[in-house]
């Protein structure tokens, strides 16, 4: 791919060539590699390089027309600016999206080392060892059916006419190993572990080994559990699903289409119990994915969600943000329409807790490790949600796995019922997040 400021330069040309006063051009570029092994031989082997470009063309009407391709040469800028003004005679009259006020305000000083692809057949070993190691770990360690091992880097780039001109570069090498169990006269179980850093060298394998084994087995012992109201502890990665399947409650996109949990109104309301804090952080140091610009050029940043139990900022795109009156906080990305997502999440205690809990002493209480299912069994825009789960009923320290269950609620319940935040947080893909406690969950089994 040609560099920024080759593609500035071509874009410049094309615009000034084709009468095109204003224009914004956001790309990417993604070089993967990924493998897969069964039973000590290669599975699946991926390589794939995918470029794409957005071009965004404003018309002297003040409409907008969008086009995407993924040829940045003199002739490609060329013919999708030329297709995007075409476009832009067919663009919406309403909220018609315009440069982020933000796209060339300066960008966090985050210096990352980007680390070199490692070689296909250092992936292959790698994991073929990694699975060797979890079979052997237990004699009812049948197999490893679900496992992978892949590496990314990943160039980003965004520039307008008004002078913004953004770009960086990311790696990142994850690792992921589900195994499944066989035992005469009983069911199969299954459980997995997922590491992600910026290389393979950097990979915590011995660590994703370790967490898989201990839960796989930890699983072997199970017996029902009777259906009623239980205190609940989710782990960090289980919390931060269910908080990721109703981010309408803080999507500004959302609230604006009247699909959100929240309204206009409902910053500086209480929404969850003084004791939870969650922030957006794209910038943490623990996010080996971090960007420091979103797909309108605005420099991304930590932004409080939740804060002691008060819903004090919503996510925000530049076109969300001039509607409402706020400042764009660099959760977009562009497209056909510009949609607004969530990058990191952190979790914090907030307010500080009356009573101390803890798992080695607590008694009759249900341990959710993971929340399967959440494309059916969560209904965003009611708040409720009725999900299988992984996870353990916890007597005095002692876990007994659970056969067969699911936890429903209602999400907005479920934030202002939280009891405790343990103070030590779990690193997850998506984030930061300690142990949240819950008071009086329903739990259906088949006890």
């Amino acid at each position: 791919m040609p560099t920024i400021q080759d593609i500035a330069a071509y874009a410049e040309a094309s615009a000034k060539k084709l009468g095109i006063s204003k224009y914004d051009v956001y790309g990417s570029s993604v070089d993967e590699t990924s493998v897969q092994v069964d039973k000590g031989d290669p599975k699946q082997v991926k390589a794939s390089n995918r470029s794409s470009v957005i071009v965004r063309v404003w018309n002297p009407d003040g409409k907008v027309g969008v086009t995407s391709t993924s040829d940045v040469d003199p002739l490609g800028m060329d013919l999708a600016l030329q297709t995007a003004q075409e476009a832009s005679a067919f663009g919406v009259d309403d909220h018609i999206p315009d440069f982020s006020p933000e796209a060339v305000a300066p960008t966090a000083d985050v210096q990352v080392e980007t680390v070199p692809p490692a070689p296909v057949g250092d992936l292959i070993s790698t994991l073929v060892d990694a699975e060797k190691q979890l079979l052997a770990a237990h004699p009812a360690i049948a197999s490893v059916p679900y496992n992978g091992l892949a590496q990314r880097a990943i160039d980003r780039f965004y520039l307008n006419s008004a002078g913004a001109l953004r770009q960086e570069a990311r790696s990142y090498a994850s690792l992921y190993l589900y195994s499944k169990t066989e035992q005469e006269g009983r069911k199969p179980r299954s459980a997995g572990a997922m590491r992600v850093n910026r290389g393979l060298p950097l990979l915590d394998i011995e660590g994703c080994l370790k967490e898989a084994t201990e839960k796989t087995i930890s699983h072997l012992d199970y017996d029902k559990v009777a259906s009623g109201k239980y205190r609940v502890v989710f782990s960090g990665e289980a919390f931060l699903s269910l908080l990721g399947a109703f981010s309408n409650m803080y999507n500004a996109q959302s609230i604006l289409d009247n699909r959100s949990l929240s309204t206009v109104d409902s910053l500086g309301t209480v929404v969850a119990s003084p004791l939870l804090s969650v922030y957006d952080d794209a910038l943490h140091p623990e996010n080996v994915s971090a960007e420091t610009f979103d797909g309108e050029g605005t420099p991304t940043r930590r932004v409080p969600i939740i804060e002691q139990g008060v819903l004090t900022q919503f996510l925000h795109s530049a076109g969300t943000a001039k509607r409402m009156g706020a400042s764009p906080t660099g959760h977009a990305s562009i497209g056909a329409k510009v949609s607004v997502g969530p990058s990191y999440y952190q979790v914090l205690p907030g307010a500080e807790a009356s009573t101390e809990f803890n798992l080695e002493t607590a008694q009759n209480v249900i341990f959710i490790d993971d929340l399967q299912a959440l494309h059916a069994g969560v209904n965003a825009l009611q708040g409720s949600f009725s999900l299988p789960f992984d996870g353990w009923l916890v007597n005095g320290g002692d876990r007994t796995s659970i056969e067969s269950a699911t936890v429903a609620g209602d999400f907005c319940e479920l934030l202002k019922a939280i009891v405790h935040i343990e103070p030590e947080a779990e690193i997850t893909p998506g984030g930061l997040c300690p142990r949240i406690w819950v008071d009086a969950l329903s739990i259906t089994g088949e006890g």
